[in-house]
C-alpha cells in the first residue's frame, strides 16, 4: 500500500510520525510525506524541536486518489497548522469523500473537525479535543483506539503516545483489508 503521511511544515510529534511510519515500512508499504510545501520539516518532541525529515509530495501537487490511505500524526501545532491551510483541508475531504481510510492520533483530529468529515462519526483523540469533538456532531470516546465505520471510508483514531502499538497495528490492518475491498 501506498499511504499519505499528512504534516504541517512544522510542529508534528515525531514519535507519533517516525512510529506509524516505520510500522509501514516494516509490513512492506510505502509512507509518502506530504505537506503543505517542499523541503522539509521540522518534528517536535513535545515542545523542543527533533529532528527533521524530508518532504517528497505537496498537498496541491497529489490527491487521494493516489493512495491507499492516510495517516495523520498529532503534535499540538501540526493540525492547528493544517487546518488552516485550505489543501490540505480539501486533501483530507477528499480521503473521505473517496471513502479511503484514515488515522488520526493525538491533536490530529482538529484536521477532520475542519474538513467536516467527523459528524456522526465516533472518535477518540487527546482529551482536550473532546468539546471540539462533539461540537463537530461527534461521539468522543476515551479509548486506546477506536475504528468508526460509521460513514464512507473507516476512521482510525487513538489519544496520545502511549496508544502507538496499538494504532500502528490496527491502522494497518485496517487500510489493507479496504484496500483489498477495493481491489475485489
Amino acid at each position: 500500500m501506498r499511504i499519505a503521511f499528512l504534516v504541517a511544515p512544522e510542529g508534528v510529534e515525531q514519535v507519533e510520525l517516525t512510529e506509524p511510519w516505520q510500522a509501514a515500512v516494516d509490513a512492506g508499504h510505502e509512507p509518502v510525506l506530504v505537506s503543505t510545501r517542499s523541503g522539509s520539516i521540522q518534528a517536535f518532541n513535545h515542545l523542543d524541536k527533533a529532528d527533521t525529515f524530508p518532504v517528497q509530495e505537496v498537498v496541491g501537487d497529489t490527491s487521494a486518489d493516489a493512495f491507499d490511505g492516510l495517516v495523520l500524526p498529532g503534535g499540538v501545532a501540526n493540525p492547528d497548522l493544517l487546518r488552516t491551510d485550505e489543501k490540505a483541508v480539501a486533501f483530507v475531504r477528499d480521503f473521505a469523500g473517496q471513502g479511503r481510510p484514515v488515522a488520526a492520533i493525538c491533536h490530529a483530529p482538529w484536521t477532520l473537525i475542519e474538513a467536516d468529515v467527523v459528524r456522526g462519526r465516533e472518535l477518540t483523540s487527546w482529551p482536550s479535543l473532546g468539546t471540539d469533538l462533539r461540537n463537530a456532531g461527534a461521539t468522543w470516546v476515551d479509548e486506546q483506539v477506536k475504528v468508526c465505520d460509521h460513514g464512507p471510508g473507516k476512521l482510525v483514531t487513538s489519544r496520545k503516545p502511549d496508544d502507538l502499538k496499538a494504532f500502528c497495528e490496527t491502522y494497518l490492518e485496517v487500510f489493507a483489508a479496504e484496500a483489498d475491498a477495493r481491489a475485489a
